[in-house]
């Protein structure tokens, strides 16, 4: 057994990347226990050794020198001690050999034990350390159950099963999921749990927008566009702000890709989500006009003061503007990062007369209803100019 020891820790150490002298002390430890149990040694103080090259496995036990003895199973008298070595001192410490014959046996399993403990826990550590790589990147998995709203997906790694979690609060609204389907979903962190890792996913972050478009877009793993932002309202509209790093490439004409094969395969994924890709600019005026699209925008005032835009639309396109529920412009003003205020042009006009005549001081506001010099009074105006008196 000796031998196969040293050999299945080398193996591992090669194949899984575990320290043998990491496993050594482990198994080590282990057999310390088990020495204990089997050979009621559970008040001393026990050493074991397994030798690096043979796999050989020598017991120790290990006493302390006292002047005087108080616990046999872990102390030798000074006057005893001397007997043997005239120089020992009060503190030494003494080890003797007390391998019992019968314990290549136990020590066999508690060997095994360990080596399977330890290949569990470096499969975790594997997992944990690989889906923390992948965090913020999309994986595909099969859906295993569904419990209490929660969708458990098989994420698989390595021909082991990885389960990831999709909590209610994480998934598309009014999304189904069938057991056996095969979803993207979006790696958002990676816990710790008593049986392992546990990765936790999401098919409704807008991560998953940005992850898929990535996947579609070559433009975009290579660096050429880049996506500045995402505003999502899972299982209805989602808005991105793109711009290209060359001037020869139209960063939303690559994310719609050939007859809209790019984008449609995003919308696929998401069932039916709507998609607006816009440009972005470093220009707020430019960006919150492009942010509303498909609504045509007549002009933008900013406010830096107050981080707000005021939006004028044509009076046919204020619907759009705004969306339904408001959706469009709440996304746009998520997108953009500004308070959007959206007006028609008619409500525009109306809001600036009314300001007008708000302004006036009575003295102003007088003009506009006291008649002028030269000009006649209303009831002047009404019943025309007076017969000249008659001349006797």
């Amino acid at each position: 057994m000796n031998g196969e020891l040293i050999r299945a820790l080398e193996q591992l150490e090669e194949e899984r990347g575990i320290s043998k002298s990491v496993l050594l002390e482990a198994v080590e430890s282990a057999l310390v226990s088990a020495y204990k149990k089997n050979f009621g040694g559970t008040g001393q103080n026990v050493r074991v050794e397994v030798d690096p090259r043979t796999g050989e496995i020598r017991v120790f036990s290990v006493k302390t020198v006292v002047e005087r003895v108080q616990d046999p199973a872990t102390e030798l008298s000074l006057e005893e001690m001397r007997k043997e070595d005239p120089t020992a001192e009060v503190g030494d410490v003494v080890e003797e050999e007390i391998t019992p014959k019968e314990f290549g046996r136990i020590a066999a399993q508690a060997a095994k034990q360990v080596v399977v403990q330890r290949i569990r826990e470096a499969e975790r550590e594997m997992v944990k350390r690989e889906f923390e790589e992948r965090e913020k990147q999309v994986v595909t998995g099969q859906v295993q159950r569904v419990e209490k709203g929660n969708v458990y997906v098989d994420l698989g790694h390595r021909g082991h099963r990885v389960e990831g979690v999709l909590s209610k609060t994480e998934q598309i609204p009014r999304e189904s999921y069938r057991q056996g389907e095969r979803i993207k979903v979006y790696v958002m962190e990676v816990r710790d749990a008593p049986r392992g890792p546990q990765i936790h996913v999401s098919r409704a972050h807008p991560g998953l927008v940005r992850a898929l478009f990535e996947q579609e877009v070559p433009e975009i793993r290579e660096g050429i566009v880049v996506i500045q932002n995402v505003a999502r309202e899972p299982g209805a509209r989602t808005k991105i702000a793109v711009y290209s790093r060359d001037r020869n490439v139209d960063p939303v004409g690559a994310c719609v890709g050939p007859k809209g094969s790019r984008v449609q395969a995003v919308v696929d994924e998401l069932r039916g989500e709507k998609v607006d890709i816009v440009p972005w600019s470093p220009d707020p005026a430019q960006f919150v006009a492009s942010a509303l699209q498909p609504a045509k925008v007549v002009r933008v005032e900013i406010d830096e003061e107050t981080k707000t835009a005021r939006v004028i639309v044509p009076d046919n396109q204020l619907s759009l503007a705004i969306g339904r529920e408001g959706q469009n412009a709440r996304l746009a003003a998520k997108l953009t990062g500004w308070r959007i205020d959206i007006k028609s042009e008619t409500q525009v006009r109306e809001q600036e007369a009314a300001k007008l005549f708000v302004d006036l001081t009575p003295e102003e506001l007088a003009q506009f209803t006291s008649p002028q010099d030269g000009e006649a009074n209303p009831a002047e105006r009404a019943e025309g100019p007076s017969e000249p008196a008659a001349q006797g």
